[in-house]
């Protein structure tokens, strides 16, 4: 048995292909991680989400901000950009669409020390506690209220956590986490408008995973979302998106038993300006 991450597909569907064979991946006995931002941008999201969906139990997905984006267009057509129209047109759509809206946005494996989520954590949230805050989000995305959720989603406050938080305020703070997060300053409160790496961004900001005290230091994050960092191998985190979209690989990291690194070359870049979302 193995267990591989992937970083964000992006709808980078060919180079996905070519990733899995070059795991010499076995369905019947390993496990594929994605740490989300399956669609979006790429050439082939339907593709991908029609293959990782064919893979059953064998696929773990935590959702990210890009598949966020595309279950909010299927209720605001409005926010459909061209990469999503494919998706949301196809006769499997509503299938596809439901089993993605029923991943998770975290995973924990205390056996392997790991936590998975898409793009981060609040610094006080040890891994229960972001595990169980995940699961408020969860529930609401898997129930008949997962619409009004979606349309309430977007914005960037609540910034500080309080547990004190309710309402849409708390789910938005949630999913901006877990979802979004790039820097923060002292206190924790999340900055939305830089995305640079490390040493663009003004006095005051660190990257989430730098500052101090931080309750998940003692496990491995495993996450994506943040590709201007490129592969981050350290022994509290593991980022690997490595911005297949705009041209550059696409990496899976083995988590069980000694770390390797696999990587694919993109055929091409399919983006704009990276980290738009």
């Amino acid at each position: 048995m193995a267990i591989y991450a992937i970083g964000d597909v992006q709808g980078c569907y060919d180079e996905l292909r070519r990733l899995i064979d070059k795991l010499d991946f076995d369905p019947a006995a390993d496990e594929l991680w994605f740490v989300g931002d399956l669609v979006n941008r790429g050439p082939k999201s339907l593709e991908v989400l029609r293959f990782i969906r064919s893979l059953g139990m064998c696929a773990v997905v935590v959702l990210g901000n890009h598949d966020l984006h595309l279950l909010a267009a299927c209720e605001q057509p409005e926010r459909a950009d061209a990469s999503m129209r494919a998706t949301l047109d196809a006769d499997d759509a509503d299938e596809l669409l439901d089993w993605l809206r029923h991943r998770r946005l975290v995973v924990y494996r205390p056996e392997l020390n790991t936590l998975m989520v898409h793009a981060g954590v609040d610094v006080s949230w040890d891994p229960l506690q972001t595990v169980k805050l995940a699961r408020e989000v969860e529930q609401t995305l898997h129930s008949d209220a997962y619409k009004p959720f979606m349309r309430a989603m977007y914005g960037s406050e609540p910034s500080l956590w309080s547990a004190d938080l309710a309402g849409i305020e708390r789910l938005r703070f949630i999913t901006n986490c877990l979802t979004r997060i790039r820097y923060c300053d002292a206190h924790g409160r999340l900055d939305f408008a830089h995305k640079g790496p490390p040493g663009s961004q003004p006095e005051g900001l660190v990257p989430w995973f730098d500052l101090p005290e931080r309750a998940t230091e003692p496990v491995r994050i495993v996450c994506g979302h943040w590709s201007a960092l490129g592969l981050i191998m350290r022994r509290d985190l593991m980022m690997i998106d490595t911005g297949c979209v705009w041209g550059r690989t696409l990496t899976a990291a083995r988590l069980d038993g000694p770390l390797r690194t696999f990587t694919v070359q993109a055929k091409k870049n399919w983006g704009e300006a990276p980290g738009a979302l």
